[in-house]
């Protein structure tokens, strides 16, 4: 019993994922397990998120915690820790922003949300909810009502072979 009663200190850095409205219709989608969300990682006061933009370069964003381009906070949920210093996220989220240039997100593939799984599974082992993607996961559902181009999986990066001729 007594044991039941000692608890074990928490060691590392708390990661949230702050979750944002992206639609109105989430007041009612939300409780059907639906919804258009973003999601940032937030960890050691900074919140990061990922975008699209036209540029081969990193899409993903440094912000203040919880002020994503005026959105509603739908929620903000505590993923797990992180053992990793200031210094070694800030070093790895740079490593990370390298796999997701701006150019690469596409809304069923690579989106913000899949930005914040790969995110928190990396600093915690632990994934985000499954609520927050399930729309991407589900596009076979409402993919005829998306523009052209995005239900198209992202085209692959193509693998560049040096060869070193030998005399």
């Amino acid at each position: 019993m007594l044991c039941g009663m000692i608890r074990k200190k928490k060691t590392g850095t708390p990661v949230y994922i702050n979750v944002y409205d992206l639609m109105p219709v989430n007041r009612y989608a939300y409780w059907f397990g639906l919804g258009f969300y973003h999601s940032g990682v937030q960890v050691y006061g900074v919140e990061y998120a990922f975008g699209g933009s036209d540029s081969s370069k990193p899409g993903v964003v440094k912000l203040e915690p919880r002020h994503f381009q005026g959105l509603h906070v739908r929620k903000s949920i505590l993923i797990g820790r992180t053992e990793m210093s200031e210094k070694e996220c800030q070093e790895f989220i740079k490593r990370l922003a390298k796999e997701y240039p701006g150019n690469s997100y596409n809304i069923i593939y690579k989106n913000c949300n899949h930005f914040a799984n790969d995110t928190c599974q990396r600093l915690t082992k632990k994934s985000i909810p499954g609520w927050v993607n399930r729309l991407a996961r589900l596009n076979f559902l409402y993919s005829c009502l998306l523009p052209d181009g995005w239900n198209e999986t992202p085209p692959r990066p193509a693998v560049v072979t040096v060869t070193h001729n030998q005399k």
